[in-house]
């Protein structure tokens, strides 16, 4: 436990002081996320965050990871190559291309020398034991899903931090039980690093956590789950689990759900997977009229629900269970997407704002009123 405090306490320490010097320097430099029409926020804001999320979790994994830990070097490695490709987007922007192949790199380290690898089904759809090639190749894809499933829910304030710190803080939870140090350690100080950022990035945000912290938590998230599915699936384990990949699948829910069905919409419609768009959940409620703290709030408790109705209901099978899970989702979705509020049109002024220098952008039929009242 003491491995725990220690990670936890020099994760969040180091997150929470690094933080408003990130904003300082962001702010010196002028390295803002510009808004535009796809963004929901509309002043420049530091992007960052990931930066000081990223030297609280390295420095805790460090310093209260236990010894005999030896595949953490290889966590660490490929944390690497994510903080690097996360940081050189958020400054520079790289291609979709480039970014997808640092990405498979992070991913051949923690399969080939970490040995994250879904090995088998655990009878999920029937299905045990997998050939290597399969084996290989939807352990690929799931790194890849999951390190870009907290890269694209990250549209609103606080939202990829606070499930971020559930998820990590779930599965950190777990390898405690069972006595897994190594993957306790990573879990909490993760946990650690994003309650610190979260301090500076609920609504209203100082600060973003940029492709660098969004990619990382990504990463993490992708180790452990995988490590979870596995090893929960053991029965010589202190605390085995029927059904793991559901209860792994459903800790992620919202993440995963809403990337896969992104990726789905995008590809149907011949588009690259990673081209932007406003589609994804938060738009959804966004449109809807809610704040940020209140789509926020909705979607973690709907993840946090998602987790513990599959946990409570693991002896019914893998199979049903993510039946169930994915059928829920596509129902909340299909609700939200038809019930959308009409878009209103707008109207660009000839009225120049002074102290913003730029062209106002009103209600169309405000607008309409007005030129009626002239």
């Amino acid at each position: 436990m003491d491995h725990i405090l220690i990670g936890i306490s020099i994760a969040f320490i180091v997150t929470f002081y690094a933080i408003p010097v990130i904003i300082r320097v962001a702010d010196i430099k002028k390295l803002y996320d510009e808004p535009d029409e796809r963004k929901v926020h509309t002043s420049p804001i530091p992007s960052l965050g990931g930066l000081g999320i990223y030297a609280g979790f390295l420095l805790a994994v460090l310093i209260a990871a236990p010894e005999q830990s030896s595949e953490l070097q290889y966590y660490i490695a490929a944390s690497f190559v994510i903080f690097f490709l996360g940081l050189k987007d958020d400054i520079l922007v790289l291609s979709p291309l480039k970014k997808f192949l640092g990405q498979l790199l992070a991913a051949f380290i923690i399969i080939y020398k970490g040995g994250i690898e879904i090995t088998s089904m655990h009878g999920f759809m029937g299905i045990n034991q997998l050939p290597e090639f399969f084996s290989l190749a939807l352990s690929y894809f799931t790194v890849i899903v999951v390190i870009n499933s907290f890269n694209l829910i990250d549209g609103v304030d606080g939202l990829a931090g606070s499930l971020g710190l559930f998820t990590s803080a779930a599965f950190g939870l777990y390898f405690l039980s069972n006595n897994q140090l190594a993957f306790a350690v990573l879990g909490f100080s993760l946990a650690g690093s994003l309650g610190a950022f979260l301090i500076f990035n609920i609504s209203p945000a100082k600060i973003f956590m940029g492709d660098t912290g969004a990619m990382l938590i990504g990463l993490i998230n992708a180790i452990l789950v995988i490590k979870f599915i596995n090893s929960a699936s053991d029965p010589a384990v202190v605390f085995p689990l029927t059904a793991s990949p559901a209860i792994g699948f459903a800790i992620l829910m919202v993440p995963l759900f809403d990337t896969l069905r992104v990726f789905g919409i995008r590809i149907l419609y011949r588009r690259s997977p990673f081209s932007p768009d406003r589609n994804h959940i938060h738009h959804l409620l966004l449109d809807r009229g809610l704040s940020h703290k209140m789509v926020t709030f909705c979607i973690l408790s709907a993840n946090i629900l998602f987790a513990v109705t599959a946990y409570f209901f693991r002896n019914a099978g893998s199979t049903w269970l993510i039946f169930g899970l994915v059928s829920t989702g596509f129902s909340v979705i299909s609700v939200l997407f038809y019930t959308k509020p009409k878009n209103k049109l707008f109207s660009a002024t000839n009225e120049v704002d002074k102290e913003q220098k730029k062209t106002r952008v009103i209600p169309f039929a405000a607008a309409k009123a007005a030129a009626n009242d002239e």
